[in-house]
């Protein structure tokens, strides 16, 4: 008991009054000022536990020590103490939490409201009598008089009315006052009614007397007007008020402050659930700007006015698939190179269902980083993960009632691949961070550049969601196995871009058609569309001058027309190592490497990462 004794009366170094160190771990008292040894009426305090000295309001006690440690102070009433007689004790506990050595000490000092009332009693009477009985009588027959002429206005009017003499005390209430404060007037006349009700802020801070505006309204003869602070109730709860705060004379003399307030407690909780009200119609808003956003996406300059263009056996067998596959529900799988039209394909399958009056959502999902694609897909809500701000649907639930097309579906992480078929399977989304499911109907058309056999055996893929994709698979072949579609898509391309440009245009020549049919397109109809906008561009005459970058195909295409994936994949990167080159290193902008490929800057740099080129090998 020594031992704990030295080791903690320095905690309580210039601590006055009852006064303890606890261990909040173990409930022991480590240390005691002799004025709390003397209120409990024991000198066998340090050592002891604290939690039998309570008498009434444990569970007050366990919030206020919750309070205590959030606040690192506080102080209550709402505890009743009981000391070694087993008598009660009122007392006002003030707290300060103290950590120290990795454990969590509580400092509480113990005020006897019984003895502090006994206290104030005393000063008011010094108070009394030093102010001198003519000044008191005085300001008291000025207050009476002016109570009892308005008295009948006063308990007439809504608002709460209450005085103040020149020191602070009540002199009147009206009725409304009481009302909303609980108190009576026998509760407040005489009293220093800025202890009774205006004593903390809202947040639990104290509010000083000589900070409170009415104070300097009664000391320095200032109106002030509050919009939004607390008065606190008889039954310790807080209202919201409103007030103004008058200075009043007596003649020429200050003798005090009439305050009017209104409670605004129902009115702040309205403003509450309108403001409440308006961030979920800003939330819808931005859900259908979202979605509006991906329809303009979808209706773009291209796709606008590009159809299904060709006359080669392979285009007509696929516009003959999607008549057949576009009225129905069935998801749909389509395969082929880049740049062979596979998007056009899944809006051509989407405006022949009967979804085509809803949006087709289009998920790019080489065009998201890893991380981001299961929100991007499943959506959220606000906290979920660091950087979620709002509450956002993603592209499933987004694409409800109409059309998913998931562009690069092999891009899809495989554990969310998984997720992704429960979702389907199931009918139904859960957003990251929530825990409601909402319901789906949509149908799914998926896309990839890969060879989906090497894709499932490396374990990129999942053969069930392949399975659930797949149902009915359309095979876009690549533009150097059609090269009678060369022609008509030539000058199908160089209407729209010429009039996009203002030109006028130009002739096709044999030789120009023949130079475009002989090469081999790695980038299929997307590169197709490149070369003709840069011939539109740099022509000069009235004929179309075709420009092929030859170092596109600097690596020896093979003399079959069938690409092992290897293949493909040195070819796509030899064609992005050429345009990198070409646009001086640059990716994005006007005459960027991802404009001349005609993708977005976001795909570019994440095939860039993923092929593992950087400056150095352009």
């Amino acid at each position: 008991m020594r031992d704990i004794n030295t080791s903690f009366d320095s905690f309580l170094a210039g601590a006055f009054g009852p006064t303890v160190l606890i261990d909040l771990a173990r409930d022991r008292i480590l240390a005691a000022t002799r004025e709390a040894k003397t209120l409990f009426d024991t000198k066998d305090l340090v050592g002891a536990n604290f939690a039998p000295l309570v008498a009434d309001g444990m569970a007050d006690l366990v919030v206020f020590i919750a309070e205590v440690q959030h606040r690192g102070t506080a102080w209550t009433r709402r505890v009743t103490l009981r000391t070694v007689n087993g008598e009660a004790l009122e007392a006002e506990v003030t707290g300060r939490a103290i950590a120290h050595e990795g454990r969590q000490f509580l400092l509480l000092h113990m005020l006897d409201l019984a003895g502090l009332e006994q206290h104030a009693a005393e000063v008011a009477a010094g108070n009394l009598y030093s102010s001198g009985l003519v000044e008191w009588q005085r300001a008291q027959r000025f207050f009476s008089d002016l109570e009892r002429e308005n008295q009948l206005i006063l308990n007439a009017a809504g608002e709460g009315i209450y005085g103040v003499n020149a020191d602070g005390k009540t002199t009147f209430v009206n009725r409304a006052a009481q009302e909303m404060l609980g108190w009576t007037t026998e509760d407040l006349l005489g009293r220093d009614i800025h202890t009774m009700i205006h004593h903390h802020h809202l947040n639990g801070d104290h509010y000083p007397s000589h900070e409170c505006p009415i104070y300097q309204s009664f000391r320095y003869e200032e109106v002030n007007r509050v919009e939004n602070e607390v008065f606190w109730r008889k039954d310790g709860k807080p209202i919201r008020i409103e007030y103004v705060s008058t200075p009043i004379y007596d003649g020429t003399q200050l003798v005090g402050a009439v305050v009017i307030f209104r409670d605004i407690t129902e009115r702040l909780e309205d403003e509450r659930k309108l403001r409440e009200a308006m961030d979920e119609v800003a939330a819808l808003r931005d859900q259908l700007e979202e979605e509006n956003a991906y329809l303009q996406e979808a209706i773009n300059i291209e796709r606008a006015h590009h159809d299904i263009i060709g006359r080669s056996d392979a285009i007509q067998g696929i516009i003959t698939q999607i008549e057949l596959v576009g009225p129905t529900n069935t998801s749909v799988l389509i395969r082929g190179e880049s740049g062979v039209g596979k998007s056009l394909v899944a809006s051509a399958v989407h405006d022949e269902s009967s979804r085509k009056r809803r949006p087709m959502i289009h998920f790019k999902a080489g065009a998201v980083s890893p991380e981001k694609i299961e929100s991007e897909l499943f959506g959220q809500v606000r906290g979920a993960f660091a950087g979620a701000l709002k509450d956002r649907p993603g592209k499933l639930e987004l694409a409800h009632g109409g059309t998913l097309f998931i562009d690069e579906v092999a891009d899809i992480p495989i554990e969310i691949q998984g997720h992704l078929l429960d979702a389907l399977q199931n009918h139904e989304v859960i957003r990251l961070g929530d825990d409601r499911a909402r319901s789906l109907d949509l149908r799914v058309i998926a896309s990839t550049s890969r060879d989906v056999d090497r894709e499932l055996q490396a374990g990129r893929l999942r053969q069930d969601l392949m399975l659930h994709l797949g149902v009915f698979p359309i095979l876009c072949p690549p533009l150097r196995d059609r090269p009678e579609d060369i022609p008509i898509l030539t000058a199908h391309l160089l209407r729209i871009v010429c009039k996009r440009l203002g030109r006028k245009v130009p002739v096709v020549t044999e030789g120009a058609m023949r130079k475009l049919q002989q090469y081999h397109w790695p980038g299929n109809v997307r590169e197709l569309a490149n070369v003709i906008e840069r011939g539109a561009i740099v022509s000069q005459s009235d004929k179309l001058q075709v420009e092929i970058q030859s170092n596109v195909t600097s690596g020896a295409l093979p003399k079959s027309t069938l690409l092992t994936e290897a293949e493909v994949e040195q070819f796509r990167r030899t064609n992005i190592l050429a345009c990198m080159k070409e646009a001086g290193g640059r990716v994005s902008g006007e005459k960027g490497a991802a404009a001349l490929l005609g993708i977005k800057p976001t795909t570019l740099y994440s095939r860039l990462k993923k092929l593992g080129l950087n400056e150095d090998d352009w």
